[in-house]
């Protein structure tokens, strides 16, 4: 039996992130006509088409697009830093980190320069990586699921009431985070994206560099090391790129759970196991993610808009269930 051709995945998965983008640009509260949206793009204008194509529609696009892909491949390089498959910026944490670097950015500091945003985000995300990871290493090792699944959800916890707390404490912009904190892809600062694109596009070459040093971490440290591997500092820099991607994500859409568990696993069923596959497959099936929840977000309670997060979740979810259940039978077996 022949096998796949090699590029056959990432070539389909660019198809169809290329047929959801023109969904994505058509599909509203009321259906644009193909010619209408040609000439929205092309045109331009103030008409009511081409700002609701150009102004709303193109912009959360680009954004589901850009930050999808972030995700999917910060959870890949958690998930093999740790060699652990439930691990997730998410669930982890790690976005609660970076939202709460962001709201007392806003409302201590009183500033919402794009590019300072971005560096909390990331600066809060990177320390809370750190922090659970450090509490799941001292109470068994970052390997077990249990160990790690709990200081992920207690830190997210605790910093979920950091970030309630601040906000009490200034009703000013309460709003205007409450709305950033509920994560999502419409009505976002697209120049934020000046920042996120270049950003995430960097952090994929520098992971595309170290693919053999990550395909090693999933063996052993004794393997790794044995292969010339200095283990901990490769799993530093895995952690490291995958904070900075959540950061980059939240900075942009607010804090969006379980594409980052999603994703690598989808990219799994391709049957590749190198990262030099991995890496570009799981950027790809972030970005199909999250544009599918885009549009199917703005049709489960039609006239009006779901969250982004619930339509992950009712995936993320039952992929976390049936993880745990895998885990718990291949740990008793």
């Amino acid at each position: 039996m022949r096998s796949m051709p090699r590029h056959l995945p990432h070539v389909l998965l660019l198809g169809l992130i290329a047929a959801l983008a023109v969904v994505s640009v058509h599909v509203g509260i009321r259906f644009t006509p193909p010619s209408e949206v040609w000439r929205a793009l092309m045109e331009g204008g103030a008409d009511q088409t081409a700002l609701i194509v150009n102004t709303l529609r193109v912009p959360r696009t680009l954004i589901a697009i850009v930050v999808g892909g972030g995700l999917g491949l910060s959870g890949l390089l958690l998930q093999t830093a740790s060699r652990n498959p439930l691990a997730e910026p998410g669930l982890l944490g790690i976005n609660a980190g970076a939202g709460l670097a962001v709201v007392l950015l806003v409302v201590f500091a009183g500033n919402s320069s794009l590019s300072l945003i971005a560096g909390a985000a990331c600066l809060g995300a990177l320390l809370c990586a750190l922090l659970v990871f450090s509490l799941a290493f001292s109470a068994g090792g970052i390997a077990s699921p249990s160990y790690l699944l709990l200081a992920g959800v207690t830190v997210a916890a605790l910093l979920s009431s950091g970030i309630q707390i601040v906000m009490v404490a200034d009703e000013r912009t309460m709003e205007e985070l409450i709305f950033w904190l509920s994560g999502g892809f419409a009505d976002r600062d697209v120049d934020l994206l000046y920042l996120a694109a270049p950003a995430i596009a960097l952090c994929g070459l520098f992971s595309m560099l170290l693919h053999p040093m990550l395909d090693a971490l999933l063996t052993d440290d004794t393997t790794a090391q044995t292969l010339g591997v200095p283990v901990l500092k490769t799993r530093l820099a895995a952690l490291v790129l995958a904070a900075l991607l959540a950061g980059v994500g939240v900075s942009v859409a607010g804090p969006v759970a379980f594409i980052g568990l999603v994703a690598p696993h989808l990219a799994r069923l391709s049957g590749r196991q190198s990262h030099r596959d991995l890496i570009p497959l799981s950027l790809l099936t972030g970005s199909t993610l999250a544009l599918a929840a885009d549009i199917a977000a703005r049709f489960v309670i039609y006239p009006s808009e779901a969250p982004v997060g619930v339509l992950l979740a009712a995936v993320g979810v039952p992929v976390l269930l049936y993880l745990l259940q895998r885990k718990r039978v291949g740990g008793a077996a």
